[in-house]
């Protein structure tokens, strides 16, 4: 791991393209933060395609110098297929807290055309604290849209940001 800071910040980033359901396409139902989306578009994905734990999940690897999500749960591995993308976001702070580092708090911008996400955001907001341990204070949302422009803003994407600040929890090693 690299030098051991007070501070580390990371940030994390996501898109899934989006298709029809079945029987009008592939796409899998849309879960944002672990909360499902009444939605006739889905991620391609080879996990759930939750693309805002995905970048909360390297926002976090991303703090702490670590491989990202892709090199440590491929998606060429039969293992995540279909897996609930929570397993990702608690191995990452399962290896934070190993390396002595707690989550201080989390900023997610959503950048999605439809369906709106201030209907969920509190319940986003909570499930998020809730896998990272922390007070919902410390998770903040946004959702934004992309005015009709590119495929996000075409409803064919959903791309996510999000920004991880992590703070030591112990005294680190003294040097000899």
């Amino acid at each position: 791991m690299p030098a051991r800071l007070r501070l580390r910040i990371g940030h994390g980033y996501d898109l899934h393209r989006l298709e029809p359901r079945p029987p009008l396409g592939q796409g899998r139902p849309l879960v944002l933060g672990g909360i499902a989306f009444d939605h006739s578009m889905g991620p391609i994905s080879h996990s759930d395609g939750d693309a805002l734990l995905h970048a909360v999940t390297d926002a976090i690897l991303g703090a702490l110098g670590f491989p990202d999500i892709g090199q440590l749960f491929p998606d060429d591995d039969p293992r995540h297929e279909s897996r609930d993308s929570s397993h990702f976001v608690l191995e990452a702070m399962r290896r934070a807290r190993a390396a002595g580092y707690e989550l201080m708090n989390l900023d997610a911008t959503v950048i999605l055309e439809r369906p709106k996400l201030s209907p969920q955001k509190d319940r986003i907001r909570l499930r998020l604290a809730e896998l990272l341990g922390v007070a919902p204070e410390a998770v903040n949302i946004k959702g934004k849209t992309h005015e009709r422009v590119d495929a996000v803003g075409e409803g064919r994407a959903v791309e996510v940001h999000v920004v991880a600040l992590l703070e030591t929890t112990s005294t680190p090693p003294t040097s000899r």
